[in-house]
């Protein structure tokens, strides 16, 4: 079973015994509530890296006042029975008066790039994944970080703060694990129900749509006027937002021919909110 590390300088004492040999320490950092997905990140550090640690933290200060932060799923035992079969070393573990002490004041403040698609409806939340990440990454000392594109925004920010903030971290983004029917993974897929879930692919669906069409549209207004069209033609399904961005930064984009793009989705499919993206050309 992983070692379990619950205070910062237990996690201290555990990563410099790698740092005094000049071994590299990859990092997981989740919030529990394990599936396929967050195992991929471990399979890919484990085999790049001399040592794997995960984080599990229910971090409270991404949740907005009316988001899910009690509801959460939590599952430590089955947790830690996932980490061992993948070979981690260690899980930090702490609890909320570790991360935020009585007093906590200091928070990351991302930019623009923060208020647009996820955070122009969920106002701090970047700024607090933002937060809690880079404490973590103090908190470990680790070389590489592992993270899905299945939250692209939040795999961009990450790489702006690393690279704005000059925190000696490499951000590896790894691609979105899916379901046989081609839904993202996701911890928030055990609040559908069985009517919601299988509506749910329409979310991969109008993705696969864009991309293996993407030669027949002339300009963003055309692919997003389709989107929601094939969206919207699944009763259950309330489109939060649909945008095509530019994949290397989220900028806006008039053009269609000259940049990477992305396709970013957010749909409610009754109180629970999925995300999904897809580079399409």
């Amino acid at each position: 079973m992983p070692k379990i590390l619950r205070t910062v300088s237990e996690t201290r004492d555990f990563t410099n015994l790698y740092d005094l040999v000049n071994r590299r320490i990859g990092f997981v950092p989740t919030m529990g509530a394990l599936h396929e997905g967050h195992l991929s990140l471990g399979r890919k550090a484990r085999n790049e890296c001399d040592c794997l640690i995960y984080s599990i933290f229910v971090n409270p200060i991404q949740f907005g006042p009316k988001e899910d932060l009690a509801r959460y799923p939590r599952d430590l035992k089955g947790d830690l029975e996932k980490l061992e079969s993948i070979g981690t070393d260690a899980v930090f573990f702490p609890d909320e008066t570790i991360m935020y002490p009585e007093g906590y004041s200091t928070y990351i403040d991302v930019g623009p790039v923060g208020n647009v698609l996820c955070g122009k409806t969920r106002p701090g939340h970047f700024s607090g994944v933002a937060t809690v990440v880079t404490k973590l990454f103090n908190i470990t000392g680790c070389d590489q970080a592992y993270f899905g594109k299945k939250d692209y925004q939040q795999y961009t920010i990450l790489k702006k703060v690393v690279n704005e903030l000059n925190m000696p971290v490499d951000i590896i983004g790894v691609d979105t694990v899916r379901e046989k029917d081609g839904l993202a993974m996701s911890s928030r897929n055990s609040y559908l129900s069985k009517d919601e879930r299988k509506a749910a692919v329409v979310l991969n669906k109008t993705l696969k749509f864009v991309k293996d069409n993407f030669i027949r549209f002339k300009t963003k207004s055309e692919i997003l006027t389709k989107v929601t069209e094939l969206i919207s033609s699944e009763k259950l399904a309330d489109i939060e937002y649909a945008e095509l961005r530019n994949a290397s930064d989220l900028s806006d984009i008039r053009s269609i021919k000259k940049n990477k793009l992305v396709l970013l989705l957010a749909v409610r499919f009754g109180t629970t909110r999925l995300i999904d993206n897809m580079i399409v050309n």
